[in-house]
């Protein structure tokens, strides 16, 4: 997948996010341990989102992408960012899967969100 389909697939999740009354706080955050694709806010809660966008599934599911090594990048991430804006709240970590066709057409467009993913 090239970064255009990704950047694309993360700025529909985070449209998606703003219909849905999250308040998108981040994009692409980076730091020495890694990156965050989108931190959002919604009730009191810092959301971590992975977004992984897909047009075919010759290669499996979406989350099957956010592996043990992934997941442990995204809390030393998380960990940097919380230390960083001194945040003491709830945090959670989501995965957001984007489908769509390879032309990336609006009707084609499905979003997954996954919660508390890991």
């Amino acid at each position: 997948m090239s970064r255009t389909v990704g950047t694309w697939g993360e700025a529909q999740v985070a449209s998606y996010l703003r219909k849905n009354g999250y308040r998108l706080l981040g994009h692409s955050y980076h730091c020495r341990f890694g990156e965050i694709d989108l931190i959002a806010g919604k009730e009191g809660v810092l959301c971590f989102v992975e977004v992984k966008t897909r047009t075919n599934l010759r290669m499996g599911l979406p989350r099957d992408y956010v592996t043990a090594a992934k997941q442990e990048k995204l809390r030393k991430t998380a960990a940097f960012y919380l230390a960083e804006k001194g945040w003491d709240g709830p945090v959670r970590f989501d995965v957001a899967e984007v489908y769509a066709d390879k032309d990336r057409t609006p009707e084609s467009v499905r979003i997954e969100y996954l919660e508390n993913a890991f």
